[in-house]
């Protein structure tokens, strides 16, 4: 079942998750079971989320919460405006929250890596990546029997990231950068050691090489997502991972910066 932005989430008793938008000017990953709604990150402002979650059909104060990965600004930009505007609970890591760029959060909950917590209907696992932040976390949620991961913002697949995320039923995969584009790319060299390094983000070909250790057979959905507007294309990210499909690209998708992605039910 997809439903079109601008239209209300599929009905009740089935996990599904749209994008507001996913690359270096924000990101944003809506997860619902039809009851509770979570934002996973909010890194537009305040007035272009609020315009965002409208085409969803969505209004913020019926957000039930909005869940951290760590604090880089294309993540949290709308979290502390959101927050204060809308009443919206805010769920991070202490030391997300200790790296200043939230200012004020009315309703604040702390996140303790590796241990489950629930909102309403949904239970989230939040996950420790490598990321050259202070207290990163990714996130599997798990609603209505089956799961999502949400995996992005991570320099490389560590076994913990390959162990926690096996078996989801449906991935939001960072897809960054293809090596070649980043290395002969604007950048500067600092910033293509930090994009390329085990700290910074997952190129296709990383991407391409941790999918099969996730179970493959499994995943419904694969959101490609966080593409780079300088370092890579849509077409590249389809090269690598693809031919793991058999060809069949049905299951695969991208999310995109401007227009994000529609509601993808997970059966």
């Amino acid at each position: 079942m997809l439903a079109e932005p601008g239209a209300a989430a599929p009905g009740r008793g089935r996990l599904q998750f749209a994008s507001l938008g996913s690359g270096s000017k924000g990101n944003a990953t809506l997860v619902s079971d039809g009851e509770t709604h979570l934002l996973v990150d909010c890194g537009f402002g305040l007035r272009e989320t609020e315009g965002r979650l409208a085409r969803f059909g969505l209004h913020p104060r019926q957000l039930d919460a909005v869940l951290v990965s760590h604090e880089h600004g294309d993540h949290v930009r709308g979290v502390g405006p959101l927050a204060r505007r809308h009443g919206v609970a805010v769920y991070l890591t202490p030391g997300t929250w200790r790296s200043g760029r939230l200012g004020e959060l009315p309703v604040r909950h702390w996140i303790t890596p590796q241990q489950r917590f629930a909102v309403k209907g949904l239970t989230i696992s939040p996950v420790t990546v490598p990321h050259d932040a202070r207290e990163p976390v990714q996130f599997r949620l798990h609603g209505s029997e089956r799961s999502l991961g949400v995996l992005t913002d991570l320099g490389h697949p560590t076994e913990h990231v390959a162990e926690v995320f096996f078996g989801c039923d449906a991935l939001v995969l960072e897809c960054n950068h293809d090596v070649q584009m980043l290395a002969e790319g604007p950048y500067p060299a600092h910033l293509k050691r930090r994009v390329g390094g085990d700290w910074g983000h997952l190129a296709n070909a990383q991407a391409a090489a941790l999918l099969p250790r996730l179970g493959l057979d499994r995943l419904q959905h694969i959101v490609c997502s966080h593409l780079s507007e300088h370092n890579n294309r849509p077409e590249l990210v389809r090269e690598a991972l693809v031919p793991l499909l058999d060809g069949d690209e049905s299951r695969l998708r991208v999310s995109c910066q401007a227009a994000g992605m529609a509601w993808q039910a997970i059966g």
